[in-house]
């Protein structure tokens, strides 16, 4: 974070000074939320968890080095005391972000947020100094966590949104507002919360509405291939730039192709130019990421052939997103266990298939929550899919939700012999461990809350690499 007084910190977040002997003593480190990671010149800032309350912390952290703490109560050491502390985090990181005077870069979407971000981090580093969140920390807290990172020589700070209704876009903005913002698509995520997909395009569309006028440089990046985020220009004041495969997008992708691997490559096309694009990462749904990427990249001023030679060195950088790896004895096992929706697991599959031809293949999946009415349908649709793709198996991990996917795919299938519906983890790891055969390619995936990422790690171990080892894309 940048080098800011006590006094400044307690200003910007409207707070109380508790037991601190010195406002002018400076917060030059990082701020935290882990009591453990707290160190020298850092502010910790607690919460109270079900399970865990920061505040019994308080004391570790300034031992460790922190100088202060963000705390709701007086907690016996230096503290700025707040009513509430996701708001202040919120208001301090407001206020870094509007001393920085950074270019602000904010992304949503349905799928494929954190794998923008991180192409689009490796771009922007080749222009200038960037931060970008680890993982996906896109919500009320890790959004200021991230801005907060940003120091003074910071040129581009790349931020996530994420909602889960209504208004959660807008109140992100609010606190780190964006010059950039881009909408990569609406799909089905989360749509038992939104009620429906017109309902998620209103709320990701809070994004381009919250941009500043052209004439102030805002500019709204939109997917020319979802109808529903390209109605979205209706909505900003800024100007608008279209990315996709339609004739109309400035920054576009031609030929697009699967290379033997699985790997997308296709020619890459903007106004000052076009280049060739070979990614590294897994599945033909990464075209319309990097093209994302590519178009905010070329608006800060990078040429096409250096875009397209960023594209194609880039890695993938946060786990459990189609992190690829080959065990020695040949299987390559396929970790995309962060999470799913229903659009995610058909470019899940379709990427599958593509690097598994000529051997045998096998997708494990469980649950994707958050579907609503529309589970049993969505669930049973990803099993027919499955089938349609060749999916020599489909092993369905869980409950209820798996059943349907297991239904889906005997029901399409011609012999009932496509599917097998297992209870837990456990129990897939044991199927697997009978019958997976030197190269097989198995592919992982299901909502975050299933833990499905054990059955790849599993496999790798037993394969004789460490989960994360071996040939992983990006790495």
């Amino acid at each position: 974070m940048i080098d800011l007084s006590l006094a400044e910190i307690t200003a910007a977040v409207s707070g109380r000074p508790h037991d601190i002997p010195d406002l002018g003593a400076r917060v030059t480190g990082s701020v935290e939320i882990d009591s453990r990671k707290a160190g020298p010149g850092g502010l910790f800032a607690a919460f109270a968890g079900e399970n865990v309350d920061g505040h019994d912390y308080a004391r570790q952290a300034v031992e460790r080095g922190a100088v202060a703490v963000l705390a709701a109560r007086p907690v016996g050491v230096p503290a700025i005391v707040v009513d509430d502390v996701t708001a202040a985090l919120g208001a301090l990181a407001r206020e870094v972000v509007r001393r920085l005077g950074t270019t602000v870069v904010a992304l949503t979407g349905s799928a494929g947020k954190t794998s923008t971000k991180d192409l689009l981090a490796q771009l922007l580093q080749r222009i200038g100094p960037t931060v970008w969140p680890p993982g996906s920390l896109n919500n009320e807290i890790g959004l200021p966590l991230t801005a907060l990172r940003a120091e003074a020589t910071t040129r581009h700070l790349v931020l996530e949104m994420g909602a889960r209704g209504k208004g959660h876009i807008r109140y992100l903005a609010e606190l780190t507002p964006p010059r950039i913002g881009v909408v990569l698509n609406v799909g089905t995520a989360h749509v038992g919360e939104f009620g429906g997909k017109e309902q998620i395009a209103e709320a990701k569309g809070e994004l381009p509405e919250a941009l500043p006028p052209a004439a102030e440089g805002g500019l709204a990046v939109l997917n020319a291939d979802d109808p529903l985020v390209r109605a979205m220009a209706g909505r900003t004041r800024a100007r608008t730039v279209l990315f996709g495969e339609s004739a109309d997008a400035a920054v576009r992708a031609e030929d697009v192709r699967l290379t033997d691997t699985g790997q997308p490559a296709f020619t890459l096309r903007t106004p000052t130019g076009c280049s060739a694009v070979t990614l590294r990462l897994y599945g033909e749904h990464h075209v319309s990421n990097a093209l994302a990427a590519a178009a905010v990249a070329h608006e800060l001023g990078m040429p096409a052939d250096e875009i397209a030679t960023a594209l194609s060195e880039a890695g993938q950088l946060s786990r459990w997103r189609m992190e690829v790896t080959e065990r020695p004895d040949g299987v390559t096992v396929v970790n995309d266990a962060y999470n799913a929706n229903p659009d995610s697991v058909r470019a899940a599959l379709r990427a599958l298939a593509a690097m598994g031809k000529g051997r045998r293949t096998w997708a494990v999946l469980g649950e994707m929550a958050e579907l609503g009415e529309e589970s049993l349908a969505e669930h049973d649709a990803v099993g027919r899919l499955a089938v349609r793709l060749n999916v020599s198996k489909l092993v369905a991990v869980g409950g209820r939700e798996a059943a349907w996917l297991d239904m889906g795919a005997k029901n399409e299938g011609s012999w009932g012999e496509e599917s097998v519906h297992v209870s837990d983890a456990r129990a897939a790891v044991d199927l697997m461990r009978r019958e997976l055969r030197p190269g097989d390619v198995v592919l992982v995936k299901a909502s975050r809350s299933v833990g499905l990422e054990r059955v790849a790690q599993e496999l790798l171990a037993d394969g004789g690499a460490a989960a994360g080892e071996g040939e992983v894309a990006g790495r």
